[in-house]
């Protein structure tokens, strides 16, 4: 554990010296850091998983390094934002989407206590996302794409990550401390739910900037 947080560290500092990252992008990165490390906190004080190994980079049970986790979600999200030229087609109304965002995250702690809501919020994102489409290019051409298609294709493949990632140790689930099974299915709909909460920041966080832009050029 506490090799890895080096190893996401020097990663991290490479990316913004070599120009990979913006300094406004490793802000970003930064707050996707502490958010999810506020959430392994909570998971792993629950029993939801754990890091068995001893570290010197551990609080309450949670090695440093795990934030790079959700860290890793938000970097990914900027570079393809800049580097497709994404643009956001139908984006919901500000509220919709903070409120959205709140939502999810916040059902992440709470649902150890009351009744997991997740299938009442994803209804609700289906609403909200209905008709929002990611519009980027490759190769000089343009492509769409439906948010809600995105949502589920990311957390697909988060998920298959996670596979590889626990099957060599970087953390366990309750029911694999016997031996390792593959990650249980619903852990899709957690990964799209963490993808929604994280593209929700970062084009809030663009919808802001490019609000300020056009005020600074209209004095």
């Amino acid at each position: 554990y506490d090799i890895l947080l080096l190893i996401c560290i020097l990663a991290q500092v490479i990316m913004y010296k070599s120009g990979m990252e913006t300094a406004d992008e490793v802000l970003v990165i930064t707050l996707f850091h502490a958010l999810g490390l506020c959430m392994e906190l909570h998971k792993v004080n629950v029993g939801s998983w754990s890091y068995p190994e001893s570290a010197l980079t551990k609080i309450a049970g949670v090695p440093l390094y795990a934030g790079f986790m959700y860290a890793s979600v938000g970097s990914y999200i900027c570079q393809a934002w800049r580097n497709l030229k994404l643009t956001v087609v139908n984006w919901p109304k500000d509220i919709w989407a903070y409120c959205s965002g709140a939502a999810i995250y916040l059902n992440f702690f709470t649902n150890a206590i009351v009744p997991d809501v997740r299938i009442y919020i994803s209804i609700g994102l289906i609403i909200i996302f209905w008709s929002t489409k990611f519009q980027f290019q490759l190769y000089e051409k343009v492509y769409r794409i439906s948010a809600l298609l995105s949502f589920i294709i990311i957390g697909l493949f988060i998920w298959l990550a996670e596979n590889i990632a626990t099957y060599w140790g970087a953390w366990k689930y309750a029911y694999q401390h016997a031996g390792w099974q593959m990650v249980s299915w619903h852990k899709i709909s957690s990964w799209s739910l963490l993808v929604i909460v994280s593209i929700i920041i970062v084009g809030q966080l663009k919808l802001i900037k490019a609000r300020r832009h056009v005020y600074v050029d209209k004095i």
